[in-house]
């Protein structure tokens, strides 16, 4: 394990020092949102297109990557990252903030791809398992640790803003100053939907309704705390409860899902996923036995759906590798890949919507009613199918939903070998 990190680790401390900076800027659009005076339906837009640039920018970096390399993409991309988070302070307009939040996200995306494709390039068959647990690892505990570097400034100046494009900025140079060699990029096409849904209907109307579920919850949490009059601090550790629970859920849930029929696994982690959004809207009007801070339902709510939402992505998506063709794997990955973020850019904009309409609280509802659907939808298909005996599933691994194509289909092979193998 030590000689495994070694070989990586200027790529891991990259990542986690872009998803400090990346983590940071997400809270900060709903805490600077709230004081330039954005209603929830404004912001809602703003944190889809996040989700609209990540989506384009999956599928038109590879493009670019082999048309001038590696070196020039990343540098590029990390550039306009960097200056986009200081152009935030400067055009306090939903409608720029969305155009912004856009480029964010493609420039995101694509760093992802190709920092993942470094990734894939330093393993091998044998620990690309750890590799990828290792990187997922450190993607969770950069955005908790943005949490708490919001706790070092107000939002209400530009110097959290500044501090995040910083992190950025100099997470570059560990991954570009590494001696490893840059790799090919091959992402392949998504097959499309129909074909999706015709070899696995839970697989893709599951991931649609995650994704909506996962943007919901890191773009409009901020939004929802500022709303029921949260402080910047107690916002950070909302935010930071919501990664926090993944961290603890992988591996339970990743351990019975190798063991038990995976969509009673996955009927079971969305069902509690709605339970405790029930949880966090009993804090609205608490009942008179509930005899704690109203706070402590929310936080608890909070860590209690995150760690449902990042191992029910994994579920999904292992779930619907198991019922593939090998063969078809990459273009089956690439089209949940897009499925998911298909839901992400609708499902903040409902979550906005309700909450301008009826109240922050909708927020909880909203999440809560979609996981609510997945456990019925799963439920339904349970009545329709037989379910893959054990010992033909592949194996789990904890990717989360941030991950790009690059990982998804390097995750999907290793998951396929490593079950072959056992």
């Amino acid at each position: 394990m030590i000689n495994m990190l070694s070989s990586v680790w200027a790529l891991l401390l990259g990542i986690v020092l872009i998803m400090l900076g990346n983590g940071m800027h997400f809270t900060l659009m709903g805490l600077r949102g709230g004081i330039e005076g954005f209603s929830s339906a404004e912001l809602s837009i703003v944190t889809s297109g996040y989700f609209l640039g990540f989506l384009s920018g999956a599928r038109f970096t590879p493009v670019l990557i082999q048309r001038v390399g590696h070196v020039r993409v990343f540098a590029a991309l990390g550039s306009f990252i960097s200056a986009a988070l200081i152009a935030f302070t400067l055009w306090a307009e939903p409608w720029t903030w969305t155009i912004l939040r856009i480029i964010i996200g493609f420039c995101m995306s694509g760093v992802y791809v190709v920092a993942e494709s470094w990734l894939n390039n330093a393993t091998t068959n044998e620990n690309r398992g750890k590799m990828l647990s290792a990187y997922m690892i450190a993607q969770t505990l950069g955005i908790i640790g943005a949490q708490g570097l919001l706790t070092l400034g107000d939002a209400a100046n530009a110097a959290l803003f500044i501090g995040a494009s910083i992190l950025v900025s100099i997470s570059f140079a560990p991954i570009l100053l590494s001696i490893q060699p840059a790799p090919a990029v091959t992402v392949a096409k998504p097959g499309g939907l129909k074909d999706l849904f015709d070899a696995s209907p839970l697989g893709t109307v599951g991931i649609f309704l995650l994704g909506s579920v996962y943007a919901s919850q890191s773009g409009m949490g901020a939004v929802f705390g500022s709303e029921i009059g949260l402080s910047a601090n107690q916002i950070a550790l909302f935010v930071a409860m919501l990664f926090g629970g993944a961290i603890f859920m992988q591996l339970p849930i990743g351990w019975l899902s190798d063991r038990i029929d995976r969509r009673k696994i996955i009927c079971g982690t969305a069902f509690l996923g709605a339970l405790s959004c029930g949880l966090g809207m009993m804090a609205q009007d608490p009942p008179s036995w509930l005899l704690v801070d109203p706070l402590i339902p929310i936080m608890a709510a909070a860590f209690l759906a995150g760690g449902m939402t990042t191992p029910l992505y994994a579920l999904l998506l292992a779930y619907t590798n198991d019922n593939v063709p090998a063969e078809d794997m990459p273009a089956i990955s690439g089209g949940l890949v897009f499925t998911f973020g298909l839901g992400a850019i609708i499902g903040p904009l409902a979550v906005g919507f309700a909450m301008d309409r009826v109240g922050p609280f909708a927020f909880w509802a909203v999440i809560g009613v979609t996981f609510l659907a997945i456990t019925l939808y799963g439920l339904y298909r349970m009545s329709q199918s037989e379910a893959t005996p054990v010992s033909e599933t592949d194996a789990y691994v904890n990717l989360v939903p941030s991950a790009s194509i690059v990982a998804v289909e390097d995750a999907t092979s290793w998951a396929a070998e490593n079950a072959e193998a056992e």
